[in-house]
């Protein structure tokens, strides 16, 4: 296991191209794989999660061909997957496994879907209980946990009301709609990202969205007509990568930074309003709409953070941001604290105990709850570097990574390379705009 050794900073200068969005990467990915037609997906993901997903689709034979950033899928129609030779591996990745059992749940055979040790300890009924009233049959070990043995079948169209706020969950039941006879719907508790309904929308499904109702025409597969076309397509750089630059840029007055090309999806952009909140300096001075996306630069500079509350339905809006707001929290004139977040329990790690463990062994002062953490500012002291252990969890090791350039002494991330599984260059970038 490689460690990343982490010295102080004095700023962040420079400018930086992100790695294309992990979310948008997946919902491109799987799309082209079932459209007629070759796609040219541009600036792809690097994730490793979003090669989980390209591997899927290829096992379920479409045909990928990868050359640095640019990924070109030829589909052969929402008909045209066959029955893989052996068990899907959706990796790490939450999105492949729940995203994917929405197609797989209107295909005319039998898969079998799993993953790694951790995506085996996450919760998968919440996907499973609306396709299973779509009229897939689906075996969960302990009718919880993958593997996921989905036998496809001639799904019928719902309306579904979700018990809680997810993209992933939404995201499941608009992908299996197409595959089912008349109109599905879905209707949020709150607002989540919209990249799927996009997404659909650009490769020429019926999809129609109307404040938190989303709904999606089945494509006529059993009539034996209805298609979505493959297309050529950019996806923009990632924000929640973003994230960990414009926190690290934030903690450093003479810090001067420029991201380029970031989607700024307005279902996403919480994250820059409660920055803002927090007295971050952060301007947006270009912006344009690709696909449906809205597309923009960030200029950063170095503030005085002042911390702050984030609970009830933003927290869907900032659950995958949660750790680097955690990990500023020491840093902040007022501390950070979250609730309503026990979601955090069930991701790539126990990332609430995660973050605890860590922040104590920095030397801050940390609150740990059942749904959530208060995090003392800076008037709890300083803190100083140590030993993280991120127990697998990408988001964990980079959130210490910007945690540990302004910490007194150096700061070692164990298992560095779980960065990977989102961000295989992030420690490079670090290092390439850190003034020492």
């Amino acid at each position: 296991m490689k460690k990343q050794t982490i010295l102080p900073a004095k700023s962040i200068n420079g400018g930086i191209e992100l790695p294309g969005d992990k979310s948008i990467s997946h919902r491109y990915g799987m799309l082209a794989g079932i459209a007629e037609g070759t796609s040219e997906l541009r600036h792809f993901s690097a994730a490793a999660d979003c090669h989980s997903t390209l591997a899927c689709m290829r096992a379920l034979g479409a045909e990928i061909k990868i050359e640095k950033d640019v990924v070109r899928v030829t589909g052969h129609g929402p008909r045209g997957l066959q029955a893989p030779r052996k068990a899907l591996d959706a990796g790490n990745s939450g999105t492949t496994i729940r995203l994917l059992s929405g197609i797989l749940a209107g295909q005319n055979f039998s898969t079998t879907i799993s993953g790694d040790d951790s995506l085996q300890k996450r919760p998968m009924k919440r996907v499973v209980a609306p396709l299973r009233q779509m009229g897939a049959e689906i075996v969960a070990r302990q009718e919880q946990f993958a593997p996921l043995e989905i036998h496809g079948a001639r799904l019928r169209a719902i309306s579904y009301e979700m018990p809680m706020a997810s993209a992933q969950v939404k995201s499941a039941v608009l992908l299996a709609g197409l595959f089912a006879e008349g109109v599905t719907k879905v209707i949020e508790p709150a607002r989540t990202r919209d990249h799927t309904e996009l997404a659909l929308e650009e490769f020429g499904a019926e999809i129609e969205h109307h404040g938190l109702t989303t709904t999606v025409r089945g494509l006529g597969i059993a009539n034996g007509h209805g298609t979505i076309t493959g297309r050529t397509l950019e996806v923009p750089g990632d924000l929640s990568s973003a994230v960990f630059f414009i926190a690290a840029a934030s903690l450093f007055a003479e810090s001067s930074l420029l991201i380029h090309n970031v989607g700024l999806n307005p279902t996403r952009t919480a994250i820059l309003d409660f920055f803002l909140s927090m007295g971050a300096d952060i301007k947006t001075p270009s912006l344009r709409t690709a696909h449906g996306e809205v597309v923009g630069d960030l200029a950063v500079k170095g503030a005085v953070l002042k911390g702050g509350i984030i609970s009830g339905d933003t927290i869907p809006l900032l659950i995958d941001e949660l750790p680097m707001l955690a990990a500023l929290g020491p840093f902040t004139e007022q501390g950070i604290e979250f609730r309503d977040a026990a979601e955090l329990r069930v991701k790539e790690s126990d990332r609430i105990a995660a973050l605890a463990e860590n922040l104590r062994r920095m030397g801050a002062t940390v609150e740990e709850r059942p749904d959530g953490l208060r995090v003392e500012g800076r008037k709890a002291g300083k803190l100083h570097g140590a030993e993280i252990e991120p127990h697998g969890d990408h988001r964990i090791a980079m959130a210490f990574a910007i945690a540990g350039l302004a910490a007194e002494g150096k700061t070692v991330i164990r298992d560095a390379d779980c960065a990977g599984v989102s961000f295989p260059t992030f420690y490079e970038e670090l290092d390439r705009l850190v003034q020492g």
